[in-house]
């Protein structure tokens, strides 16, 4: 029972460190990372855990992110489609 539990917590590390591979990988296809770093660094935009960091507790941080980048609402427009915006959110947040 033990080495199940084991192996159940090892495949969720390694599918979380897929997910986190995955969507930098689409965050820089996506081009967000011209302006964006992952860590604190700022570039033309804050970077990804100063974002995650400032909307740390509001209910509505996912929801207003994702219409403010995917509607292009104070940000310029990104070459990703809605899913994909609310999923590079997610990951984002999850800093």
């Amino acid at each position: 029972m033990k080495s199940i539990m084991i192996a159940a917590v090892m495949a969720v590390g390694v599918a979380a460190a897929g997910t986190a591979n995955a969507s930098e990988a689409l965050a820089k296809s996506s081009g967000c990372l011209t302006c964006h770093a992952l860590d604190a660094t700022k570039k033309v935009g804050p970077g990804f855990k100063d974002v995650a960091a400032k909307q740390k507790g509001k209910a509505d941080a996912e929801a207003a992110l994702v219409a403010k980048v995917g509607g292009a609402k104070g940000h310029p427009k990104v070459k990703a489609s809605e899913a994909e915006v609310k999923t590079l959110v997610q990951w984002i947040l999850g800093m």
